[in-house]
């Protein structure tokens, strides 16, 4: 699709991935609950994906998460990647991170990245949309044009 004014296309974005630092507030909640909410996080851009958003832990209510022992994944680009999930219920990844990251994202370390599936997000008071799949968690919001990866038909992507 073409970008209509004030919007960018996912097409124009990078590969290998980039890091876009966002001044506005970014902010999570679960049922009501606060989060996270921070002025402060950093975009992962990546062709064809609407971005990842990652919230320094300072900004984040760490208390109301714990690590998933056990369960990682690794990135060409990022490294390994653990998991967080909420304690109240500790089955279902809402969260991951990357402790060690390879130098090239070294800035993502002491960050976390939500599921935008499983929780309320918002970009500048406006709540995203969830990029399509379980498997991505890129926040979809207006002021992006896809297609995006995980839409019907991109499975061959």
């Amino acid at each position: 699709m073409e970008p209509k004014k004030g919007q960018r296309s996912v097409w124009d974005f990078p590969r290998p991935p980039a890091i876009e630092k966002v001044e506005k507030v970014v902010m999570v909640s679960h049922q009501g609950k606060s989060i996270a909410e921070t002025q402060r996080a950093l975009a992962v851009l990546e062709t064809a994906s609407p971005p990842t958003y990652y919230i320094p832990q300072e900004d984040i209510d760490m208390e109301l998460l714990e690590q998933i022992l056990g369960k990682s994944s690794f990135c060409e680009w990022k490294g390994k990647a653990t998991y967080w999930a909420l304690k109240e219920n500790n089955s279902r990844a809402i969260a991951w991170s990357y402790t060690n990251p390879f130098p090239e994202f070294e800035d993502l370390k002491h960050h976390l990245a939500f599921y935008p599936q499983h929780l309320d997000c918002f970009v500048d008071g406006v709540e995203v949309k969830a990029q399509p799949g379980e498997f991505y968690a890129g926040w979809i919001t207006p002021d992006l044009t896809g297609p995006f990866k995980g839409d019907s038909g991109t499975g061959h992507w």
